[in-house]
């Protein structure tokens, strides 16, 4: 990185920091703290929740995902734009009716206050654990890629955040996160077309896909019923439903964005302004994953893109190995590119026979490729039992710092950090107000100010950014972060998107029902999640983890409409013969 990667990188994040504080600073009560005054327009909503989503791991983990697995994984946001509709009918409207600050007050006035706590306290478990890993995924990344200490970088970006989210709170979050998307997709924009420019002269957008399409990245739609597949439709169009109701419709990280809206029009414009930008912006960060992988067709690709890992290895009694199987993968890399000509050349001249014969021998080179790849990973296990074999989350930093220009490394990495910064604030805006309002001021006895549950807010915004640090530091890489953020909701939010259900539909179940519904529940989930998943490896699953959400959903209904029959025929008083 040179003096002007600094420059832009530094100026950006202080930017934000410095403009959302300066916005948004003298918030005294807790409607402009917690619900921003409910002055925001539905455009700003609408950034404000597709920032919020799209954290750093979306931006470092999906082109990697796409990389190595093509675009099928788009086919988990196919359930999100029913699931806005769904939810603008039916949560909006309740929401803003009732006033409420969070969406677990409403689950008190339904049902009582121990439903509402234990909905409040798996929020808190399962966000708590999600906002360390949005810090820890790019700290560990660019700590692995740059040699910068892991430690310091999660602390850096958490004291960033906690500066501005504490000052402002959720006002504070939604107008620097409208700055934090421009950046983040100007960013993505440049990349695309920076990788297109950089192409051999005879390579254009049309060709480039054709050549993703011939190593079968171009796979959207899978429409088999297979259950072990992460991603199909059908997972997508009902799993991913499910995901998305539940963490729109009752995640506070997200219903906190808005909540904050003018009216009842602005946050239903706002939800479905991101429900129809939501999937093409996700079709196109993967689509710059695929086209980072036709860069490297014709450009040198490291056997493993995580350089601690390569570094262990190549320290190790087993270096000679690796260094001759990488030299197999150099030699292969040259017959990559040739076959890559032989296709494009066919496709020039429109003969069907040679550009079937080029394409079976990329298929025969993407195979030897991927053996390589595997015996690679062997190695660096044997090497260091604990490195990191996996490098989906690096292939797109690594070719960000390789292959940039001056300049456009440095706002790239002002859009990963960016993207950091913008969904853990919203997680840190959304933990403090559940812990001051639902459980802190729901349980104290005495009434106290405004200004007295501004500033339990605010301490308590500190005290989840402090955690969220700490679990940071602790935490450690999965096998795509992205995937990790995704299957932590799916364990625990269908059950609580079920108990929401059963307050909007199910009117004669009653509070005792649900609570103990929702704690069986959370325990087969995780029981469940352990069993047919997590033993298992990658992509070899006994079920795919978002079906844990319609699982959760289904089971804490089931369950609570059969406790509450069982407790009605308890309390039936008995039949007496005259």
């Amino acid at each position: 990185m040179g003096i002007l990667d600094w420059t832009i990188l530094c100026a950006t994040l202080l930017f934000i920091v410095g403009y959302g504080v300066w916005k948004t600073k003298g918030s005294k009560n807790v409607d402009d703290y917690v619900r921003g005054g409910r002055q925001a327009k539905w455009w700003t909503i609408g950034l404000s929740v597709m920032a919020t989503q799209a954290s750093a791991i979306t931006f470092l983990s999906t082109p990697g995902q796409a990389f190595h697995d093509g675009m099928g994984f788009v086919q988990f946001y196919f359930g999100l734009p029913i699931a806005m509709i769904i939810i603008c009918l039916v949560f909006v409207p309740l929401y803003h009716r009732l006033k409420v600050y969070t969406a677990y007050e409403f689950l008190e006035t339904r049902f009582d206050l121990k439903t509402r706590s234990l909905a409040a306290i798996l929020f808190l478990v399962q966000r708590g654990l999600a906002a360390g890993i949005t810090i820890f995924a790019p700290s560990i990344i660019l700590s692995a890629v740059l040699g910068w200490d892991l430690r310091t970088l999660n602390i850096i970006i958490g004291i960033l955040v906690i500066i501005y989210t504490v000052s402002g709170g959720t006002r504070a979050v939604s107008v620097t996160q409208k700055q934090q998307m421009f950046i983040i997709m100007l960013g993505m924009f440049v990349t695309f077309f920076f990788i297109l420019g950089s192409l051999p002269a005879d390579i254009n957008l049309s060709k480039a896909l054709k050549i993703a399409g011939a190593s079968d990245k171009l796979n959207i739609l899978d429409f088999s019923f297979n259950t072990e597949s992460r991603y199909t439709f059908w997972s997508g169009i009902t799993g991913g439903l499910f995901l998305a109701l539940a963490y729109f419709g009752t995640d506070q990280s997200q219903v906190q964005r808005y909540l904050s809206g003018k009216s009842i029009r602005e946050s239903q414009l706002g939800l479905v302004f991101n429900g129809m930008l939501k999937i093409p912006m996700q079709f196109f960060i993967l689509l710059v994953g695929v086209m980072v992988f036709v860069f490297y067709q014709y450009n040198p690709a490291p056997l493993n893109f995580n350089p601690a890992a390569t570094q262990a290895v190549m320290n190790s009694d087993v270096a000679p190995r690796y260094i001759e199987l990488n030299k197999r993968h150099e030699e292969l890399g040259v017959d990559k590119k040739m076959a890559q000509d032989k296709f494009s050349a066919a496709i020039s001249r429109k003969e069907y026979d040679a550009i079937m014969q080029a394409k079976l021998e990329i298929i025969n080179i993407n195979s030897k490729d991927s053996t390589n790849r595997a015996v690679a990973k062997s190695l660096i296990k044997e090497a260091d039992s604990v490195a990191e074999t996996n490098d989906k989350d690096y292939v797109f930093i690594h070719f960000i710092l390789n292959n940039l220009p001056k300049g456009l490394i440095g706002l790239l990495l002002a859009v990963i950090l960016s993207a950091a910064m913008s969904s853990t604030a919203s997680e840190l805006n959304a933990l403090g107000t559940i812990t001051a309002l639902d459980l802190y001021k729901r349980n104290k006895k005495e009434d106290k100010s405004d200004e007295h549950y501004v500033l339990a807010s605010k301490g308590f915004t500190l005290l989840w950014g402090v955690i969220a640090i700490f679990i940071a530091c602790v935490a450690s890489l999965f096998d795509n972060l992205i995937q990790l953020v995704n299957i932590i909701g799916s364990i625990f939010y269908g059950n609580v998107l079920g108990i929401f259900l059963l307050a909007f539909f199910f009117k004669f179940v009653k509070g005792n029902a649900v609570f103990f519904a929702a704690l069986v529940t959370q325990i087969l989930i995780i029981v469940l999640y352990y069993n047919l998943i997590h033993i298992y490896p990658s992509g070899q699953e006994k079920l795919g983890y978002l079906w844990l959400n319609f699982i959760g959903s289904a089971l804490v209904i089931s369950l609570a409409l059969l406790f509450e029959c069982f407790d009605r025929l308890l309390k039936k008083p008995p039949i007496t013969s005259t």
